[in-house]
């Protein structure tokens, strides 16, 4: 940023997820010129992702598996594959381009951006495959770079569109690419973020930023599809943010209201890191706990806000934050996790050597562990990975201990949250409300730190443990309208 801007640092750093992206009215009116802003539109760098599902398009679908132009592209089965995914593409991106733009000339201008961007990226791809008919050059080499390629697009699209819808409402939006698009040089994450602003003025400027930021060593190379998350925290890092928001398309609440009721969750004003970190163990970031390391350790508080409901604080999260008395304040789970268990007789005595091995395996089949258990001779890790990649570390752990019993068995894990669970008596209320209900016990796993109380269940009663804990342990308290609300002084963005 400029001179003028370093004595003066006071702005917040913005990440807009891609359903809140896909509304551009309710993001233009809630977001970028909520009334409350009383016409001060500056002193905030925004982060855009890419409209929703262009991303699953260019990779693959995050929840489904169903290959994009990258997975098509990698399998190398069938050349027209990818190019007919190509197609359908730049199709969409020109669909969406005319949902946004009603004047011609605009409309015209946006084309031509995305196509141009579209067209270099196909073009390295088609390259990438002829070089690679050689015996001499090998697909795999190029891969990662590939993804990091694709996956930019996405951001670079939204990007553009937004600067540019935002100047014609009378905004001095800047886009600001982090994509290194013909870039003559690979720096380090922290300086290609600083060279991108070092002549911005946050005071009439307003940066529209690619959620994807090109660096040295690759973002995807340890973020994958958590980029844009990583790219937002370290923005807020290095610019020195009083605060870093995320928008997303719901709060942050006391259970998901899909399952509880709209009526019965209860948005979280106010919660630590710890809490973040353990909702993304089980899948349901808040953000990526990367990304939170850096947010946390500048002491930079994070907001989760809904779009829809600007009038609304959201969710305060901050490092020290403890509640003023014990209570849980989340009631999170996840289903379709796989609970690989490793028995064998001879394990007693040697528990280390069988561990060792077995995080191995895990860690080289790239499988997220959630949860663990132990005793004298079984070892049991609950994995949020795919049928596929647990088969094979199954095959992998029997031919290496063939005496050894390899087991797998789906589950869910349900599990209270909050910052501070130290209640006498929690566990047999929490045991006395999922008895009542009828749901069966597997395993229960509870750390000293008394942050969150995990219950492996089988995974048909998942919806119902949920229901059930959360009547039990959050609507008994009719907390109102947020859990803890936050105060919104403290905000320069709300």
């Amino acid at each position: 940023m400029s001179s003028e801007n370093q004595s003066n640092p006071a702005h917040t750093v913005e990440k807009i997820g891609g359903t809140s992206m896909s509304q551009f009215d309710a993001v233009r009116e809630n977001i970028f010129m909520n009334p409350a802003l009383e016409g001060s539109y500056y002193g905030r760098i925004f982060v855009v992702s890419a409209y929703s599902g262009i991303t699953n398009m260019l990779l693959e679908h995050k929840k489904t598996g169903q290959p994009g132009i990258y997975s098509l592209f990698a399998d190398a089965e069938e050349e027209q594959s990818w190019q007919e995914a190509f197609s359908t593409l730049r199709g969409r991106m020109i669909e969406i381009n005319e949902e946004l733009f009603e004047e011609v000339g605009q409309l015209n201008r946006a084309n031509a951006y995305i196509l141009q961007r579209l067209h270099d990226a196909e073009s390295v791809l088609q390259d990438v495959q002829n070089l690679c008919r050689h015996g001499h050059f090998a697909l795999s080499d190029y891969l990662l770079t590939l993804r990091e390629m694709l996956a930019s697009l996405g951001e670079i699209h939204s990007a553009y569109n937004t600067a540019q819808l935002l100047q014609m409402h009378g905004i001095n939006a800047v886009m600001v690419d982090l994509s290194g698009w013909g870039a003559p040089e690979h720096l380090p994450l922290d300086e290609q973020i600083t060279k991108a602003f070092e002549n911005i003025d946050l005071s009439r400027e307003l940066p529209i930023t690619t959620g994807y930021c090109h660096c040295k060593g690759g973002l995807m190379r340890v973020f994958d599809r958590g980029y844009s998350e990583m790219t937002f925290s370290r923005i807020a890092v290095v610019s020195g943010a009083v605060e870093a928001i995320i928008h997303k398309e719901f709060h942050l609440s006391s259970a998901d209201p899909r399952v509880v009721g709209v009526d019965n969750a209860v948005p979280i004003g106010r919660t630590n890191y710890d809490v973040a970190d353990q909702l993304a163990n089980l899948g349901m970031e808040a953000i990526h706990p990367r990304a939170a390391k850096g947010l946390r350790k500048n002491d930079i508080p994070l907001r989760v806000k809904n779009t829809f409901e600007p009038e609304h604080t959201g969710t305060l999260i901050t490092r020290d934050y403890v509640s003023d008395s014990p209570c849980v304040e989340i009631i999170a789970g996840r289903n379709g996790v796989y609970a690989v268990e490793l028995f064998d007789q001879e394990m007693v005595g040697d528990l280390s050597h069988y561990e060792h091995v077995f995080l191995e395996v895990i860690s080289r089949f790239k499988a997220q562990i959630i949860n663990k258990d132990l005793n004298a001779n079984t070892i049991t890790h609950y994995l949020g990975t795919n049928l596929k990649t647990v088969k094979r570390i199954q095959s992998h752990l029997q031919k290496t201990f063939t005496e050894s019993e390899v087991n797998v068995r789906k589950v869910c894990i349900v599990s209270a949250i909050g910052s501070d669970i130290k209640i006498s008596g929690m566990l047999a209320e929490t045991t006395a409300a999922l008895a009542k209900a009828k749901v069966r016990i597997l395993a229960v796993h509870q750390s000293m730190r008394q942050v969150d109380m995990q219950f492996v269940l089988d995974e048909t009663d998942y919806e119902t443990a949920v229901k059930s804990l959360h009547s039990q342990l959050v609507e008994a308290h009719n907390h109102g309208r947020a859990i803890k609300l936050a105060t919104p002084e403290k905000t320069l963005g709300t």
